[in-house]
C-alpha cells in the first residue's frame, strides 16, 4: 500500500465538540495512542495519550509518561 491510499476501514478521528472521555473511548476502542481532531472537515490538531496521561492529577500515571516520552 502506498502512503496515499486510504486505510481499509477509514481513518480514525475525534471531533472538535467531542468531549475528552468520548475521545478517550474511541481511543480505547480503535486501539490507537493519538487521535486527529477534526473540525469542519479540517485537522486542527491531535490528542495524544501521552499528553492525557501527564494531564492526569496522578503523580505516579504522569510521571511515568513523562519518563516514557523522553526524546533519545
Amino acid at each position: 500500500m502506498r502512503v496515499g491510499e486510504p486505510a481499509r476501514g477509514g481513518a480514525v478521528t475525534g471531533g472538535a465538540g467531542d468531549s475528552a472521555e468520548e475521545m478517550l473511548a474511541t481511543m480505547r476502542r480503535h486501539r490507537v495512542r493519538r487521535l486527529p481532531v477534526i473540525d469542519d472537515q479540517k485537522m486542527i490538531g491531535i490528542m495524544a495519550l501521552a499528553g492525557v496521561a501527564q494531564a492526569l492529577n496522578d503523580p505516579p500515571v504522569s510521571a511515568l509518561s513523562r519518563a516514557l516520552s523522553v526524546d533519545r
